[in-house]
């Protein structure tokens, strides 16, 4: 018996208590599906750009030469690096599929667009600064750590459930792979 003026509130019925944490985890699935898609194909696109040359990029001919003026040689194994990292990496973030790998790839890529391009302009994007790529690598990390939710391919997969050590993963390859990059 509750005393009266007990701070406690009362204890919910179970079929109402069953239907909103239903409700509210597909509203998390479909969030998780959102921001993957909207992430994920936005950066399969940006690789498109420099791989294929579609959506009004330069391809790997002229990415490459901007590569090369950065300092990185050959630059157009480079840009095909970057780019297949946020094509695949993209593809699979908004699948859902693999995505620690995924995540990985774009933080990777993210960290080593802060060190060798915008960096030095700060933190606003509007001034070439580290903004968008931050964002990038934050929601790529996150997602990595919450897991991709129901409505994703590695819901059938152990990797799929998030965690510490998927997000220690994405950051761990990502920053791994981003440091041999700027090293060579």
């Amino acid at each position: 018996m509750e005393k009266q003026g007990s701070d406690r509130l009362p204890a919910p019925t179970e079929p109402a208590a069953r239907h909103s944490a239903g409700s509210g985890r597909l509203a998390g699935d479909c969030g998780l599906l959102l921001i993957r898609l909207t992430f994920g194909l936005l950066l399969a696109g940006h690789g498109a750009q420099k791989l294929f040359g579609l959506f009004g990029g330069q391809g790997l001919k002229g990415v490459g030469r901007g590569f090369a003026a950065l300092g990185y040689h050959p630059g157009e194994v480079y840009a095909a690096i970057a780019g297949l990292s946020e094509f695949l990496g993209g593809l699979g973030f908004a699948l859902g599929l693999f995505t620690p790998l995924a995540a990985a790839a774009l933080t990777g890529v993210m960290i080593n667009a802060m060190v060798s391009v915008t960096a030095a302009h700060g933190l606003w994007d509007r001034d070439g600064g580290v903004e968008y790529n931050v964002c990038i690598a934050v929601v790529a990390l996150a997602v990595a750590a919450t897991g991709p939710g129901r409505l994703a391919l590695d819901r059938f997969f152990r990797w799929g459930e998030g965690g510490w050590a998927a997000a220690a993963f994405a950051l761990g390859i990502g920053g791994a792979a981003s440091a041999v990059t700027l090293a060579l």
